[in-house]
């Protein structure tokens, strides 16, 4: 479990409260979460449903990759922004203090309102600590529903177009918050500037993050120049995919000083550096083989055997 050994909670407390309110949710910017959907998509295995490759659904992936961040017009639509801005992050920091994150995201919230009890100074509340893994399980587990009803229809030779949209948009919908699971100032309380004691000098400007995700982004990286890295690996079935998730969250977070040394270094300006580049498109890549494989899993355990739901007995 991590501490918040390296400064005290006052501190936390005093610098973040009003920058967490305004946590961003744009991570890769539209050109990235396109580049994460297209690519997970194009290096599907061979023995997903068929429509799963045709031009249609790479193009259906690529459109929707940055669709919750369509969602994201906070005067147009205040409701659904607040509801929805904290699937797109968690600041493990924080969420750690509960120790072992239950699955189930309302038993999530019950034990982070008891650490909140317990740690008055910090705030402590799913909008403020964020609920991205739970809304990558739910949305992956409706997108195993889809598949399996893909499987009905098929077996019943039934018109399978309706379920197809469906799994497409399930799909691209999961893309995205695997996406932002990618990128680390999604997975941290220093999400936006360094926040804190700050010995090594990282910049406080709120700016690293839609420098670093969006802004260097489209002007550097490439589809070309991540598919590679996507080609290299082979897919895999997850049986367990939500401790698969926690782990690859964790990865992520691991990198987020090296994101602020990067930046420092002047690695994400203009042109930046070579290291810089070839972290990101490792951090693209890094989305797109996670999207890849949990949807593959998906179709995989969709053959698993479910009692049927025949409504409230």
């Amino acid at each position: 479990m991590q501490k918040l050994s390296t400064f005290t909670r006052a501190a936390v407390a005093s610098a973040l409260i009003s920058v967490l309110a305004s946590q961003p949710a744009w991570a890769w910017g539209s050109d990235g979460h396109r580049m994460i959907n297209r690519l997970a998509a194009q290096y599907l295995p061979a023995d997903v449903p068929a429509f799963l490759h045709n031009g249609n659904a790479l193009d259906t992936m690529d459109y929707l990759g940055p669709e919750p961040d369509r969602w994201r017009q906070r005067d147009a639509e205040p409701e659904l922004v607040a509801t929805q801005a904290p699937d797109h992050f968690i600041d493990m920091e924080y969420a750690d203090l509960v120790g072992t994150f239950p699955k189930a995201r309302y038993d999530f919230i019950r034990v982070l309102a008891a650490a909140q009890l317990k740690h008055p100074d910090l705030p402590l509340t799913p909008e403020k600590v964020g609920m991205q893994p739970w809304q990558v399980e739910e949305v992956w587990q409706r997108l195993k529903v889809d598949f399996r009803e893909y499987r009905k229809l098929v077996a019943a030779n039934k018109d399978t177009a309706p379920v197809q949209t469906a799994i497409l948009f399930n799909a691209a919908w999961l893309g995205h918050y695997v996406g932002d699971g990618s990128q680390p100032l999604h997975t941290t309380i220093q999400y936006n500037g360094w926040t804190g004691p700050n010995p090594n000098g990282y910049t406080t400007d709120h700016k690293i993050h839609s420098l670093f995700e969006s802004v260097y982004v489209s002007a550097n990286i490439k589809p070309a120049d991540v598919a590679p890295l996507v080609a290299a690996t082979q897919p895999k079935t997850i049986d367990d995919e939500w401790t698969n998730y926690l782990d690859y969250l964790r990865h992520t977070n691991s990198l987020v000083e090296k994101t602020y040394q990067l930046e420092k270094a002047g690695g994400f300006t203009d042109a930046g550096t070579p290291e810089a580049k070839a972290f990101t498109e490792e951090r693209i890549a890094a989305g797109a083989i996670e999207l890849r494989d949990l949807i593959y899993s998906a179709w995989v355990h969709s053959a698993d055997p479910v009692q049927e739901y025949h409504g409230p007995q």
